[in-house]
């Protein structure tokens, strides 16, 4: 049994002693299986109630074996062998709790969680008593002197009439334990015991659900097909900015305003072109997404039907051609308007330089400038020495491709339409001057993108580690595609192997 345990069937134990039932609290401490001292102490006090002197004597035999320093246990068994005509042993008690007492006027077991003190003349008064039981008077009125010098102002009335009752060899009353006074388990302790709500209750903020307060943890629940009409649309869709719609095929973008999407993401339609292309918002993000990739979210018993019976059942069929996007048709794909500035190219005679490193970047040099030029701008962009960045006009950084010091530029620059070019750009480490060389990886299995970000290959593509996301995900290049995937389908190979 736990501590928590034993305190909890403490704490109901002395509750049923104060609601006066006392054989309940007798079986609750019974039942108890690491009793300490003062729950044994407390068991012999029950039983000295009940009149059952033996069991008393036992409980307080188990209570002193706990604790050899417990003066009021001593007190309590001493008692118990007076009511039993002991009166030798009781008088050892009495002797033995007056010593353990060690001078001192009195203890106070407050601090114990017993709101009790023995005092050192009472205990002398049960002495004296003991020793008058035996017929030794002399004895009994020497010990009541000595009382007086422990006496306290309280206490001086019953030690005067016990004194008087001595001199005429009289027999008096003894100083007896007060009736349910227990030892109670520490309140700080027990007021922890009850279950506290540290993080208290969520509260549902939004949801597409009308009147929903539910903010637990279930499974998904069928729904009712009877229910209450709800509203077309609920108050957190009508806040939001445009219509939503239900993305129905997967959309990976061509163009730096138009968005990625996946079947199952809910963007909201700011405007339609004639073209058929839509200005959508997404997680925060505004871009451009056919609108024939997309369906009307309708938010009503019927579209929730359908909704199911298509989760269930996903299309078949192949997504539609992606539109052509035609000058004065297509919406723009963001509030400012920066796409279709971007479409008219820049305003002064600047070259725009697309680079794509493990992120995608820009960059604006000069008209036709030479390398030196180019390469510090990118250096600077990425803060990183010139002499480790490798510019290419093609993923695959080969003679033909890459561009260096000895590269005419003309030929670079010829490439550009509407003063704009992409290149690659992939940069090596460098220590003490070396270069350090590429890691290549090798896939043992296949893995298909989930995510617009994830980079697909088949078991044994060659990649080429970009960069260690975490110890679970990796950001390489593949077949001129770069991306995300996991590190367990992959395995490291010699550059030497390729």
């Amino acid at each position: 049994m736990s501590f928590v345990d034993t305190l909890r069937q403490w704490d109901e134990a002395v509750t049923c002693v104060d609601r006066q039932d006392l054989p309940e609290a007798l079986r609750i401490f019974v039942a108890i299986q690491e009793k300490n001292s003062k729950i044994f102490f407390n068991i012999g006090c029950l039983h000295l109630l009940t009149k059952d002197l033996d069991a008393a004597e036992k409980a307080f035999d188990c209570s002193i074996g706990k604790d050899e320093h417990l003066a009021v246990a001593f007190f309590q068994r001493g008692m118990t062998f007076y009511k039993k005509e002991r009166y030798e042993e009781s008088l050892a008690d009495f002797q033995y709790a007056f010593k353990a007492l060690r001078g001192n006027q009195l203890i106070d077991y407050k601090a114990l969680g017993l709101r009790y003190k023995l005092y050192a003349c009472e205990v002398l008064l049960n002495v004296a008593l003991s020793e008058a039981q035996l017929g030794n008077w002399e004895k009994a009125h020497e010990k009541l002197v000595k009382a007086l010098d422990y006496k306290t102002d309280a206490k001086l009335n019953l030690i005067d009439k016990a004194l008087d009752s001595a001199l005429r060899q009289k027999l008096f009353k003894p100083v007896e334990f007060p009736s349910k006074v227990l030892f109670r388990p520490n309140k700080h302790y027990v007021a922890e015991l009850e279950k506290k709500d540290y993080l208290g209750k969520a509260t549902v903020i939004a949801s597409v659900i009308p009147q929903d307060a539910f903010s637990g943890f279930a499974p998904l629940q069928p729904q009712v097909e009877d229910g209450p009409t709800r509203p077309k649309e609920p108050e957190v869709l009508r806040a939001l900015e445009g219509e939503p719609h239900t993305v129905l095929f997967e959309f990976v973008p061509e163009t730096s305003d138009e968005l990625a999407v996946v079947p199952g993401n809910i963007v909201f339609v700011l405007q339609k072109g004639a073209d058929n292309w839509a200005s959508v918002i997404f997680n925060e993000r505004r871009g451009l997404v056919p609108y024939n990739y997309l369906e009307r979210l309708e938010i009503s018993l019927a579209s929730k039907k359908n909704e199911r019976q298509r989760v269930s059942q996903p299309p078949t069929r192949e997504p539609p051609t992606r539109p052509k996007r035609k000058p004065g048709l297509t919406p723009v794909g963001n509030s400012s308007g920066e796409t279709r500035k971007k479409d008219e190219g820049p305003t002064d005679n600047s070259y725009i330089v697309k680079l794509r490193f493990t992120f995608n970047f820009a960059v604006s040099v000069p008209p036709e400038s030479p390398y030196a030029v180019l390469i510090e701008t990118v250096s600077k962009k990425l803060k990183v020495p010139p002499a480790a960045i490798t510019l290419s006009l093609t993923s695959e950084v080969t003679e033909e491709s890459v561009i260096d010091a000895s590269t005419e530029m003309e030929n670079v620059w010829s490439r550009a339409s509407s003063r704009r070019i992409t290149l690659w750009c992939k940069a090596t480490e460098q220590t003490d001057g070396n270069q350090k060389s590429e890691i290549h990886l090798v896939a043992i299995h296949s893995y298909e993108s989930s995510n617009p970000e994830d980079l697909s290959f088949h078991e044994g593509d060659k990649i080429t580690l970009l960069s260690r996301v975490n110890q679970d995900w990796f950001e390489g290049l593949c077949n001129g595609n770069t991306g995300i995937f996991p590190a367990s389908f992959v395995e490291e190979v010699p550059v030497n192997g390729q």
